[in-house]
């Protein structure tokens, strides 16, 4: 059976769905693979790589009819084209958000198996790339906002007087958010977060930040894990919420992103209340943004959308 690996195509793409490690993997399970020509090269991993942990280099149409095709993003329609009927591709396909693209894989007659469909359980904690490239997102985040706030996180101390530490806000409690929480406290920040999930206080003071308690914009759990929709009094409790923290904040971080949507949690209002040189990073700009001025074509391959507020 032959596993095929094609080059990314979304512009900015630096992932691979194969290494020269997993490669290596796949042939000691007893499979045939081969991996498109630059397939690796913004990963920094040359084909001469894969080539000595087994595989074979082939061109777009090969790395496209495999029995099983692996990638990181979902198949455009000329990728479709060129999948075998029967094969399997295996990919982050957004389901939930793309029926178009479930309906032309079916139509082909391929079976697909959507990486960020699987459940955040135990089992299939391996096929997780939702926690994994969150927890990447997360970080990186706070890389963009030290990068586009230009002053300095951490308080300072020096012979011209003192400065004080920026303060972060995140909204979100999840992978995404805790990752960001770890990376601004670790720069020296203040960091004050808030999650509608009661639990995440917890998770949230563990990381050195301080949780915004507002139970009257706090609501239970549903079966699949995930906050429940808010009632009108809850969300208006938490937009009034999100608005005082940003007025206050330096940096805002935004993470809510629910079965690839993103419920808004800043309105215009709020971002005009903001102070001047203060930076938003909107994580869920890939799901429509969590606040009003998002612009989704801004986004990065980290699904990152900054603004700074002048």
């Amino acid at each position: 059976m032959l596993i095929s690996v094609p080059q990314e195509s979304r512009a900015g793409e630096r992932l691979v769905a194969a290494t020269p490690r997993s490669v290596k993997q796949l042939i000691k399970l007893g499979f045939d693979v081969t991996v498109q020509a630059g397939a690796g090269a913004q990963a920094s991993i040359p084909d001469e790589a894969y080539v000595a942990a087994g595989a074979g280099i082939g061109d777009r149409a090969a790395a496209w009819s495999g029995d099983i095709v692996t990638a990181v993003n979902a198949p455009d329609e000329d990728e479709i084209a060129l999948l075998t009927p029967g094969s399997t591709v295996v990919a982050s396909l957004q389901p939930h958000s793309k029926p178009e693209l479930i309906d032309a894989l079916a139509e082909r007659g391929v079976t697909a198996l959507a990486l960020d469909a699987v459940p955040r359980i135990s089992r299939a904690q391996a096929l997780d790339v939702l926690s994994s490239m969150s927890n990447v997102a997360g970080y990186r985040a706070v890389i963009e906002a030290a990068e586009s706030y230009g002053g300095m996180f951490a308080g300072q101390v020096t012979a011209a007087g003192k400065t004080p530490p920026a303060t972060v806000f995140v909204i979100g409690g999840g992978v995404a958010g805790l990752a960001a929480i770890g990376a601004a406290v670790s720069l020296g920040a203040q960091v004050r977060a808030f999650d509608v999930r009661p639990e995440a206080a917890e998770q949230i003071e563990s990381m050195g930040a301080t949780f915004v308690h507002a139970p009257q914009a706090q609501q239970d759990i549903s079966p699949d894990g995930y906050a429940s929709p808010l009632t009108e009094e809850q969300q208006a409790a938490a937009m009034e919420l999100y608005a005082q923290e940003c007025a206050g904040a330096d940096v805002v971080i935004t993470t809510a992103l629910v079965r690839g949507s993103a419920p808004t949690t800043i309105t215009a209002e709020a971002v005009a209340g903001m102070k001047p040189g203060s930076v938003i990073v909107d994580l869920a700009a890939s799901g429509g943004g969590t606040h009003s001025l998002t612009q989704v074509l801004s986004a990065d391959s980290a699904g990152c959308a900054r603004s700074r507020l002048r």
